[in-house]
């Protein structure tokens, strides 16, 4: 009669697990050691017990040197070209992921230039609270940058409301982005302009 099926998960009991783990650490010792001289490979195996100690077996000279044979192997596989197949799919797969993300920006960029068209109101109000939210920023750093004195301005007129002036000590990140200007009294701003 047979033995019945082993069920593989861990032993409980602690002296059976140390028995087994010596029978079956033997047996795959001896099977390293047969493939070794029966097929001419070049064999290297380690195992660590429980307890940590190490147990090992290399059918050359040393473990070293099959740990430096496989180093090498490894660092080759990496520098040499892949299969062809599998490389023009990763290849192609790159080139979709680039050519996605370029519609993308040039999708934001058109927006950010003011062609709208095509959009939805939802999205038209997206890019209207994006834009205000990133007026609020440049606002903020222009306060932070120039406190109250502001350069867009002479004798109190503003100049421009589309003029901004970043200084070179500036390295933060910012966001432009534009909103309605407010109604202006253009004979007033004229005749201040004049006036200068």
């Amino acid at each position: 009669m047979g033995r019945g099926k082993v069920v593989i998960r861990r032993i409980d009991n602690s002296t059976n697990r140390q028995v087994t783990f010596s029978k079956r650490r033997n047996g795959l010792l001896k099977k390293a050691k047969e493939l070794g001289i029966l097929c001419d490979a070049e064999v290297g195996l380690m195992i660590f017990s429980s307890t940590g100690k190490l147990h090992e077996f290399a059918s050359t000279s040393s473990m070293r040197s099959v740990i430096e044979r496989y180093n090498k192997t490894q660092d080759e596989s990496l520098q040499s070209p892949q299969n062809p197949a599998s490389e023009l799919k990763f290849w192609q797969t790159e080139a979709a992921i680039l050519r996605q993300q370029l519609h993308n920006m040039q999708e934001d960029h058109r927006k950010l230039m003011g062609e709208l068209y095509g959009l939805s109101v939802k999205e038209l109000q997206n890019l209207e609270n994006q834009l205000e939210m990133s007026l609020r920023g440049i606002r903020m750093k222009k306060f932070q940058v120039y406190g109250t004195r502001d350069p867009n301005t002479v004798n109190g007129d503003t100049i421009s409301p589309y003029d901004f002036t970043i200084s070179e000590e500036s390295h933060a990140h910012i966001h432009l982005q534009l909103s309605q200007p407010q109604p202006q009294n253009f004979s007033d701003r004229a005749t201040a302009l004049d006036s200068t």
